[in-house]
């Protein structure tokens, strides 16, 4: 059996996984970093230090044979495929997955946060793999992006950025509406407890924005604290901030839709595992007047993790792309 690894140390999730050399699942291991209570995040050096004590505990859950299996190693190095993209946490995984492919002589691959949710996508949705062109949506605590992919040359994919936010994620939208309600951090799952409650969702209770230049949301959390102090239901706020982010998304895919051509769409990242933009968005655009077709995975292949990563590992080692000492 030959196996591949992928390592990712994001903002708040250390991961690693186990693929096979079909890009079968074989372990998926993630520790969420820890954050007090009514913060809303983690400073870079807080999130690094605590991948560095992560690490070794994710390492120990594997057993010595898998990892004599393994034949080449993926890492997360910066956010996005572009040369200015850095956070300093994706140091602790590089770091490691480095040492290892100098201590074992196996392959290392270097790629993107954002490319390692675009690959995790794939989970269950193996056909747009065969896909030449398609659209991908990444919200998240850290990235608001819609963005034209294609094979890369280089890397697995080309990726370019289409139409992102202007200002505040969607991602952060969330956490810190929730934060402002008395829910934990991060906070998408408990805002998405809470909307649920709702039987009749208000209207335009808060307006979305977006223009040529993008979208924002810096103005749905400036409306939504101010309900919040008015008082109004915290089940109707959370259940309006979620339908901005959804309605803010259709917009804008429908104009990145027309402008492009494609009406394939995956959507990844941490803020697309929630249920109720998801159904908002199939309603809306899979409706046979706009004709999109969809591609949503797993929730749990949505937020952070390195199955993705691993799975970058198999396809570069097999096509022997950007590698690092063999």
């Amino acid at each position: 059996m030959t196996f591949y690894l992928g390592i990712d140390t994001s903002a708040y999730t250390t991961s690693l996984a186990l693929v096979d050399d079909q890009s079968g699942l074989v372990r998926d291991e993630r520790l969420v970093l820890e954050v007090r209570s009514g913060a809303r995040g983690l400073r870079q050096s807080e999130a690094l230090f605590q991948h560095i004590k992560n690490l070794p505990r994710l390492f120990s859950r594997l057993s010595p044979e898998q990892f004599k299996q393994v034949r080449a190693i993926a890492a997360s190095a910066a956010p996005r495929n572009s040369e200015d993209s850095y956070m300093p946490v994706f140091l602790a995984g590089l770091s490691q997955a480095r040492s290892l492919s100098y201590s074992a002589g196996i392959s290392l691959y270097q790629v993107s946060h954002q490319e390692g949710h675009i690959m995790a996508g794939m989970q269950g949705n193996k056909e747009l793999l065969d896909k030449p062109v398609f659209l991908a949506v990444h919200f998240s605590g850290g990235t608001s992006d819609i963005l034209y992919v294609t094979r890369g040359k280089n890397s697995y994919y080309a990726i370019a950025n289409d139409f992102s936010g202007t200002d505040l994620h969607a991602g952060q939208l969330v956490d810190r509406v929730g934060v402002a309600l008395g829910l934990p951090f991060p906070a998408g799952q408990s805002l998405e407890k809470l909307a649920l409650q709702v039987t009749s969702p208000q209207q335009n209770l808060i307006p979305s924005s977006v223009n040529s230049r993008g979208f924002s949301f810096s103005g749905a959390e400036t409306r939504a604290l101010q309900l919040v102090q008015q008082g109004i239901n915290k089940a109707d706020i959370a259940s309006s901030v979620l339908r901005v982010i959804a309605n803010t998304l259709e917009k804008s895919l429908l104009r990145v839709s027309k402008k492009r051509g494609v009406k394939d769409v995956l959507l990844v990242g941490g803020v697309m595992a929630n249920s109720i933009i998801r159904k908002r968005l199939r309603e809306r655009l899979e409706h046979p007047a706009v004709g999109m077709h969809l591609y949503f995975t797993d929730p749990i292949f949505s937020t952070d993790n390195a199955v993705g990563v691993a799975m970058l590992a198999a396809a570069l080692h097999q096509e022997r792309k950007h590698v690092e000492p063999e």
